[in-house]
């Protein structure tokens, strides 16, 4: 069986290859029963030189051309059809694909599951809320201190009344060394 296939030519990361005829059994380095062109992928302009009758000829001939001249042929304008899949998998590296997508599936319904149960227990929160009375709120009244001053009181028929007064204490500190003796306020009760 006769293939239509590329030889690569090229020097190092500049790759050329010619156009060739040869046996499938033969190695692609061999010597090939005829050049039918050349193809540079480097410069795709001017790179792309077939020789359009041999071609013809040896596709008459019963020679089949792998996928990726089949690509350059049908680019070419050389050839009609569909283009082929130039890129064979293994079963191996398929297996490998597939347990991958699998995983990314995985990834994406277990973050949609979070996200749904996120926006799930911000209705919830949004619900109760709703439901629940509005707490009421205490007033609170603020009650300075009053200072009292040491006032002497004339009542009728009794005696002056001395009332002493407390010293504001404004750090705990500071109450820990008032002393309870000065601060008890003293009455002197009226006779009668």
């Amino acid at each position: 069986m006769l293939k239509i296939r590329l030889q690569r030519i090229g020097r190092k990361k500049q790759p050329l290859y010619r156009l060739v005829v040869s046996e499938h059994t033969k190695d692609t380095q061999a010597k090939a029963l005829e050049i039918l062109g050349q193809y540079n992928p480097v410069s795709k302009e001017k790179g792309t030189v077939f020789n359009e009758d041999r071609i013809n000829y040896w596709l008459g001939m019963g020679a089949q051309s792998s996928a990726t001249v089949h690509n350059l042929l049908i680019n070419a304008n050389i050839i009609k059809g569909d283009k082929k899949l130039s890129v064979q998998i293994s079963s191996k590296r398929k297996k490998k694909m597939g347990e991958k997508a699998a995983q990314l599936l995985e990834k994406e319904k277990a973050q949609k599951e979070k996200e749904e149960a996120v926006k799930q227990a911000a209705e919830e929160a949004a619900r109760q809320a709703a439901q629940a009375p509005e707490p009421v709120q205490e007033e609170t009244v603020d009650v300075a201190p009053v200072e009292e001053e040491k006032k002497g009181v004339n009542e009728p028929g009794g005696e002056d009344m001395a009332v002493e007064t407390v010293p504001e204490v404004k750090d705990e500190e500071q109450s820990e060394s008032v002393s309870t003796e000065g601060s008890v306020e003293e009455i002197v009760e009226p006779k009668q």
